[in-house]
């Protein structure tokens, strides 16, 4: 877990939440942002990003449980701090990251099979239906998840993930797969919230001014505010 992970609402807001946050430590910045701010919300990181791919949530009525006790006791007080009891009661957009752990999708022995002998994948892997299998089957409950909540009726958002490839990550399997991610949620009827034209260089990279200078993976407070940006201009 990252210092983000205590990124998390007050428990009981002065005035009506605007949303409901939920995800993985790169929710973090968008919660700070908020705080500082002073955009009333609930919610922040319930978890590490690898942890809400596959087999994390179950579905009761209009309410879903997450596995992981300490995952779903964070849940359980965000639900309290909006006076609701499920899901599909909070009455507010749910913005959220699961399934956007681009660097854990990347990792690169997890690719190793699907080279050809001189390394490389075979021409146009990266675009087949394969690949878009193996994505979509990796972040199959993350789908699910969005799906469900879609179900319920709420507006949902899923924010896409800094634009940071760690030395363990392929670059090219990170901005093929969240591209998978970002069509698959599109499919549901989620909105994304994508920066990328904002925050990347000419590499597609994130620049400096928005990464956690203290890590390889995050983006920082900066970062946040543009996200934070956008979902107030989509009318949170």
């Amino acid at each position: 877990m990252t210092p983000y992970s205590t990124t998390t609402a007050p428990d009981r807001p002065s005035t009506p939440c605007r949303f409901l946050l939920l995800g993985d430590s790169h929710a973090g910045p968008v919660g700070r942002a908020a705080k500082g701010a002073g955009i009333p919300f609930q919610g922040g990181p319930i978890g590490a990003g690898r942890e809400f791919n596959a087999d994390f949530f179950d579905v009761r009525g209009d309410d879903v449980v997450f596995r992981k006790a300490e995952a779903d006791a964070l849940y359980r007080r965000f639900l309290a701090g909006l006076g609701v009891t499920g899901l599909g009661r909070i009455g507010i957009p749910l913005v959220c990251t699961f399934g956007f752990s681009a660097h854990f999708l990347a990792t690169t022995e997890n690719w190793r099979i699907y080279r050809v002998p001189c390394g490389g994948f075979p021409p146009g892997f990266l675009a087949s239906g394969l690949f878009d299998a193996v994505i979509r089957a990796t972040v199959r409950d993350a789908l699910a998840f969005y799906g469900h909540a879609r179900s319920l009726g709420l507006k949902v958002l899923a924010v896409m993930p800094p634009q940071r490839v760690p030395g363990l990550s392929d670059p090219a399997v990170f901005m093929a797969a969240q591209e998978t991610v970002r069509r698959a949620l599109v499919e549901l009827g989620v909105d994304i919230v994508d920066l990328r034209s904002r925050v990347a260089d000419e590499q597609g990279v994130q620049r400096a001014e928005f990464c956690e200078p203290d890590d390889t993976i995050h983006g920082n407070l900066a970062f946040g505010r543009l996200i934070l940006a956008d979902l107030l201009a989509r009318g949170l």
